[in-house]
């Protein structure tokens, strides 16, 4: 099969990653027969370094084209660390989200057994741990109405969502949960907030659907509290955009690295796919950050387009990395040699394409200790 696929590097570590993503989706097509015809576009501060619009007009007619998007990482020290910029990077993300109008954001948070020891949380509390977070991402507070006084002493944003704009996410996260343990937990401020209460409503009675989804709420605060004490009760999370953002960062705690959390943003006609972890400027160009979570995002974007043995191939892949120790310094034990972004991209792919190679020097081989020819 071939496919179309826009790939947006974005700015800081997300071409370094992107690149070993690209790695992985290349040795699936050798192994499983596909063509991959990648359109390269710029999103971000590097857009704005070249015509100072952090979402050039051609980006978005090549995603529109595109079977899929497959996107880096946003950001530079240079918008952040200035309070009064009026063009920022991340207006161009929020921009795309909205053109293509990728409502849905999927985010998969899973503690792998080998990297346990790597969380702040006890091992017994966060063992076995497996939910997947579903924020709305065209709605809430980041789309609303912002507002300066003349006087620069009063600020406001503005919050606000729409039945439909609840109905559709709602109904992926149900499906979803077809599919998993067959809960599904709403996460509001509903004692507070008109929105949650709109949200909390409409959830309820779309729950009316789905007989055989267990719902039930959470307040945002008391989630959060809960996501450390007992993150095992989780399923699928359900939420609105400014908590579901919150909380899945809080979320890569259990993981032990944000540098491992994939994510998809999904609309009725196109899809995206990105890491959640930001554009770490203080590692670029140093190979040495994390590609996981942009190679799990490549994983993500291949079950999108139903290509489920190709994804169970890179998630295997990626498994056996951690199991071996073929891991970035962030993930590392103790006890590990750390390797380079480019030395873990170069395992995964080639784990893909020699998946029965069982020789047991595998992981000295790869970290070019071997003498075996």
């Amino acid at each position: 099969m071939k496919y179309t696929i826009a790939v947006i590097p974005g700015d800081g570590i997300g071409p370094e990653v992107t690149d070993q993503a690209k790695k992985a989706l290349d040795a699936v097509a050798e192994a499983y027969d596909h063509i991959f015809l990648y359109k390269e576009a710029q999103l971000g501060a590097c857009a704005m370094e070249v015509s100072g619009d952090p979402l050039p007009d051609d980006t978005i007619e090549i995603c529109r084209k595109a079977d899929a998007i497959l996107f880096g990482a946003i950001g530079d020290p240079k918008y952040d660390n200035n309070p009064s910029a009026k063009v920022r990077p991340e207006q161009g993300l929020f921009r795309l989200r909205k053109e293509l109008d990728l409502y849905c954001n999927v985010r998969p948070v899973k503690a792998y057994d080998n990297l346990i020891s790597n969380s702040p949380l006890k091992r017994e509390v966060i063992k076995g741990t497996d939910f997947v977070i579903f924020r709305e991402l065209t709605g809430g507070i980041y789309f609303g109405k912002k507002e300066l006084s003349k006087d620069k002493q009063t600020a406001f944003d503005v919050s606000s969502y729409t039945v439909d704009q609840i109905s559709r996410i709602t109904h992926l996260a149900f499906k979803a949960a077809q599919y998993r343990k067959q809960k599904v937990t709403l996460v509001d401020k509903s004692n507070v907030l008109e929105t949650s209460r709109l949200w909390r409503k409409t959830v309820t009675e779309i729950a009316k659907l789905y007989k055989d989804i267990k719902l039930d709420y959470l307040f945002v605060d008391n989630a959060a509290m809960k996501l450390i004490l007992n993150p095992k009760q989780f399923d699928v999370i359900l939420t609105e955009n400014l908590f579901g953002d919150i909380i899945s960062d809080e979320a890569s705690a259990i993981c032990g690295s944000i540098g491992l959390l994939a994510s998809s943003s999904i609309g009725d006609k196109n899809a995206m796919f990105e890491p959640i972890h930001g554009s770490f400027p203080e590692a670029k160009g140093k190979d040495i950050a994390n590609p996981l979570a942009s190679i799990l995002s490549a994983a993500m974007m291949l079950e999108h387009l139903g290509l489920h043995e190709e994804a169970d191939a890179i998630e295997r892949a990626v498994e056996k990395s951690i199991t071996l120790g073929i891991t970035t310094r962030d993930i590392k034990r103790k006890t590990q040699f750390s390797a380079s972004t480019s030395k873990v991209g170069d395992f995964i792919a080639d784990y893909i394409t020699n998946q029965d190679d069982s020789n047991m020097n595998f992981k000295n081989i790869h970290m070019g200790q071997s003498t075996i020819i």
